[in-house]
């Protein structure tokens, strides 16, 4: 089995990060695999045995995302636009995919259609036998205000595809949360659970550190200020602090935070180890994205949450309140985050995890939780396969 995959990130990395892992599962079970990224390389991006094909990278200028860049920070062009689109359809030309799996698009990405639109017809124009084509997205969308938009993306979605991955636990969270049309696609809607690295995080040694993480870095120099604000006004002033700032944060930012550090806190680029050493950790401080709320509930850590919510940004407040509903985090609006409004909130999960403060190897990780499904990779790839080989599996089945 051969498959394609269009992966197209703009700011952070948690989409290529997801696309990575599924990559994974599917090469893992013997499939060809081709990553097509679209976005910033990455480095030390792991997808198994698949084979990433490098598109000339677009990112977004800022978190506005109204801006859109080339590597080397110039505004697309049509020069650009087709290159890539050249470039997309001699991939789809070449791997002759018996799947194609498009990462977002039509719930989002709508600035690639230059590239996306000509790939799924081309698809579709296979005159031999056109592939299983599949959209994958994750457990939030961003929400759309502009009726005449939901109707064009069930369009897109009714007539270009056929399945619809959803990389959620529909026990947690359901599409028509953040996509309200979602009834109008049932019939094509597939519940993978959420797409995990599958790896063991093993037993953590207790460290007790106070984790600050700040994704890739790109937009998190608010948060990694306002935690050195916060920590001498909360109950763990006393306790170690490591703050990990992405590699997207400029330079001059880190060295400043590197400056201003005080005794007791570590300041990091970037930790290979990370799910593993927050198994260790007494409080994860960190934005509300989807590999990292994961990465909080693997290894079963208290947290404090900041969402990302600029501009028209509402998946990360969204999965923030699912889990504060739960009593599994303490949130911080991020028009609201300050020292103090960041050391209130850590005292919040201080009250709700009193060994928080102890200096005992007792973790103060989060207890009955629940299952949540962390299967995602691998029920996607057998969702893919079973799309080819024309098999209905039960996670097909029309949702209730």
């Amino acid at each position: 089995m051969r498959v394609l995959i269009h992966c197209q990130h703009l700011l952070g990395t948690g989409h290529l990060v997801r696309a990575a892992l599924i990559a994974k599962a599917l090469s893992a079970g013997g499939a060809e695999v081709t990553v097509l990224s679209g976005g910033m390389p990455v480095a030390g991006l792991d997808i198994g045995a698949a084979r990433l094909a490098q598109l000339p990278p677009v990112r977004s200028l800022d978190d506005s995302f109204q801006v859109l860049v080339d590597g080397d920070d110039r505004p697309i062009d049509d020069t650009l636009r087709a290159a890539r689109r050249d470039r997309v359809l001699g991939e789809l030309a070449a791997t002759r995919p018996d799947a194609l799996l498009i990462e977002t698009y039509p719930f989002g990405r709508r600035a690639f259609r230059f590239e996306l639109e000509p790939l799924l017809a081309a698809a579709w124009a296979t005159s031999d036998r056109r592939p299983a084509i599949l959209c994958s997205i994750r457990d939030i969308l961003v929400a759309k205000t502009k009726p005449e938009r939901i109707d064009e993306i069930v369009a897109i979605a009714r007539s270009r595809f056929d399945h619809i991955l959803v990389h959620a636990d529909p026990t947690i969270i359901r599409l028509e949360a953040s996509f309200p049309a979602a009834g109008s696609l049932k019939d094509k809607l597939a519940y993978t659970g959420f797409v995990a690295d599958d790896r063991p995080i093993g037993v953590a040694a207790w460290h007790g550190e106070v984790i600050v993480s700040a994704g890739g870095g790109a937009v998190g120099e608010p948060l990694l200020r306002a935690a050195l604000a916060a920590r001498p006004l909360c109950r763990l002033a006393a306790a170690p602090w490591r703050l990990l700032t992405g590699r997207n944060l400029p330079q001059p930012v880190f060295d400043e935070l590197l400056r201003a550090a005080p005794p007791g806190v570590s300041i990091e680029r970037h930790r290979a180890d990370f799910p593993s050493h927050l198994a260790g950790a007494r409080l994860s401080i960190s934005q509300a994205g989807y590999n990292t709320v994961l990465d909080i509930l693997r290894a079963r850590v208290p947290a404090v949450l900041i969402p990302f919510s600029v501009g028209a940004e509402t998946e990360q407040p969204l999965r923030a309140a699912l889990l504060a509903q739960r009593g599994l985090a303490e949130v911080v609006p991020e028009a609201t985050l300050d020292g103090p409004s960041l050391a209130a909130a850590i005292d919040g999960m201080v009250a709700r995890f009193p060994g928080m403060t102890e200096r005992t190897p007792d973790r103060a990780g989060i207890e009955g939780i629940g299952p949540v499904d962390l299967d995602g990779a691998r029920r996607s790839a057998a969702i893919i396969r079973a799309a080819v080989e024309g098999k209905i599996l039960p996670a097909l089945a029309p949702a209730p």
